[in-house]
């Protein structure tokens, strides 16, 4: 299951999520959204954890749960096709 996880402090590694998320079970992977001119987080990543079961106990235990000072929020991420168009220029 591919996991989104926002409010993400900037300072946090992608090894820090990982051991967060490891807690409930394997990760495959770690994808922290970073700019692409300063390399600076842009506070969202996201987690893949292969055991759909694994995923939702980490999903509900970790939701609103801080880390490093932050409320983090964690929901399983929507396919690109199903999130709401942003605003059009024309």
């Amino acid at each position: 299951m591919n996991i989104y996880v926002g409010n993400l402090p900037y300072s946090t590694s992608e090894d820090d999520l990982r051991d967060v998320f490891a807690a409930f079970g394997e990760v495959s992977s770690v994808n922290i959204i970073s700019d692409k001119l300063s390399g600076q987080s842009k506070g969202f990543g996201f987690v893949e954890m292969p055991d759909n079961s694994e995923a939702d106990d980490a999903i509900k235990a970790l939701n609103e749960s801080p880390l490093q000072g932050r409320n983090i929020r964690v929901n399983q991420a929507k396919p690109r096709g199903e999130r709401p168009q942003r605003g059009s220029r024309y």
